[in-house]
């Protein structure tokens, strides 16, 4: 049975060509992905509003089972992303990280590896046993309000009072297109 996959990533890697290997590639059918917006869509709903924008993000993960987070240098800090990748955790959809930037941008270049955006989200209990949502600036962490907390089931959150960085989760993957062979691998990844 195909994986629907939603991709998160920041705009940049799409104008730097990179996101768009990944979202060409021929393991995935048109019906198979979501979350590649046309970049007018995005910029409308931004224009509207902040509800506009998460109406947006939710509607596409709608029916999807699996998050891919495209990892380049600055996606680990970009809200949107981080938004995307919560509300993925409350759907319940196997998350994993793929570094980008050991693809040639347009410029024929590739980037030094971008920080795991994982190491920057977190969650810890709630006072009614819910997961609240943590993020950093890469200094100080703090709550991520765009998020409600949520209802997890993945392991006991009363072990973790202070909270657990998302990429200590047992079922978080993080590879690199290039280096493990993503075109060849990616079916595999998202199973």
């Amino acid at each position: 049975m195909a994986k629907r996959v939603y991709f998160a990533f920041h705009y940049k890697d799409v104008a730097e060509f990179r996101a768009n290997v990944i979202r060409q590639h021929g393991a995935l059918q048109s019906s198979d992905k979501s979350g590649f917006f046309d970049w007018s869509i995005w910029e409308e709903a931004k224009k509207q509003s902040t509800m506009a924008l998460k109406r947006m993000i939710n509607q596409e993960l709608e029916g999807t089972s699996v998050t891919a987070v495209l990892i380049g240098s600055e996606t680990w800090f970009r809200p949107w992303v981080r938004y995307e990748i919560f509300k993925s955790l409350e759907r319940g959809n196997k998350l994993l990280g793929i570094h980008i930037n050991g693809i040639k941008g347009r410029d024929g270049l590739t980037k030094v590896i971008g920080p795991n955006p994982f190491d920057f989200l977190a969650v810890k209990p709630s006072r009614n046993g819910n997961a609240e949502c943590l993020q950093c600036d890469g200094k100080t962490w703090a709550g991520f309000s765009e998020v409600e907390p949520f209802s997890f089931n993945h392991f006991d959150l009363r072990q973790h009072p202070n909270g657990i960085k998302l990429s200590a989760f047992n079922g978080i993957s993080v590879y690199d297109w290039v280096r493990d062979d993503g075109f060849n691998r990616f079916r595999y990844w998202i199973q």
